[in-house]
């Protein structure tokens, strides 16, 4: 990685110089050395991450432009509907996946950060697979998805429901399942534990989907909705009403996984998760 290779030639030269020039003991001149060390990197941190948020921002801005004009569309088409529902929904995805492309063609532009910030190229394939798994691009997404920086639960949420279509193991789905759950806060793992719980059913195990919604019931707030659907869940499987188990309460979160279709298909679906703070 650049920085740390520039960090360590600013730092070796610093401590050369002090001990030729006799400025410092040679304990004395390892501990300046691992300060400049620190700093030089800290610097470039600095300033690495300040572009990698000013690209973040545009592509940002793109994203949130086309849901907005995208909107608009709808709340036009809902108030004074005009033509044929189904030319209407393909007028609908033709535009959601215009501005997804070009949401993906502006990640080009991170590609000169991948040598200075530390996993940058996972974070950036993350992001690329959440485009494509938008655009059902799944040859895509299988391609990025052992490349990728899963820390998100919605990207989380996407690995599983990959996992489940191509056929992978439950042993599999389920260390996927607790890696991602560990790293989530309280009131962060509803939609992920919700998913893991129609996996156990979808793969007849009950027992299991309870135990998930249980326990994710504990770990969030279910108070309000979407997570009111935990409890909901969590009561149906207890009194044995498998077939009222649904997590359309997470509503487009939900069916942008692409598991189950809503019953309108205009709904917009969300954009990938931000990349978070880097280095």
């Amino acid at each position: 990685m650049y920085s740390v290779l520039i960090s360590l030639a600013v730092s070796a030269t610093a401590a050369f110089v002090l001990l030729r020039t006799g400025a410092a003991s040679p304990v004395w001149s390892a501990v300046w050395s691992a300060l400049v060390f620190v700093a030089v990197m800290a610097g470039i941190g600095a300033i690495v991450r300040k572009r990698v948020a000013k690209v973040m921002a545009a592509l940002q801005d793109g994203i949130a432009e086309g849901q907005k004009s995208l909107q608009a569309r709808i709340d036009a088409w809902q108030k004074r509907p005009r033509g044929d529902v189904r030319a209407f929904q393909e007028e609908i995805r033709k535009r959601q996946e215009g501005f997804i492309h070009e949401a993906l063609a502006k990640t080009s532009e991170l590609d000169r950060f991948r040598g200075w910030v530390p996993f940058f190229a996972r974070q950036v394939n993350t992001t690329r697979m959440q485009f494509w798994y938008q655009l059902r691009r799944f040859d895509k997404v299988d391609e990025l998805l052992p490349r990728c920086l899963i820390l998100d639960p919605f990207a989380a949420a996407m690995k599983l429901a990959r996992q489940y279509e191509t056929g992978a193991g439950v042993p599999e789905m389920e260390k996927t399942y607790r890696k991602a759950r560990a790293r989530l806060r309280y009131n962060q793992s509803a939609l992920l534990s919700s998913v893991m719980a129609w996996i156990y059913l979808h793969k007849n195990r009950p027992d299991a989907a309870y135990e998930t919604v249980e326990k994710a019931c504990k770990d969030n707030n279910v108070e309000e909705e979407p997570n009111a659907a935990l409890a909901r869940n969590r009561d149906a499987l207890a009194n044995n009403r498998v077939r009222q188990f649904s997590n359309a309460s997470f509503g487009d979160a939900w069916y942008a996984l692409f598991l189950e279709e809503p019953r309108m298909r205009i709904e917009r679906r969300p954009p990938p998760g931000r990349f978070g703070k880097f280095g």
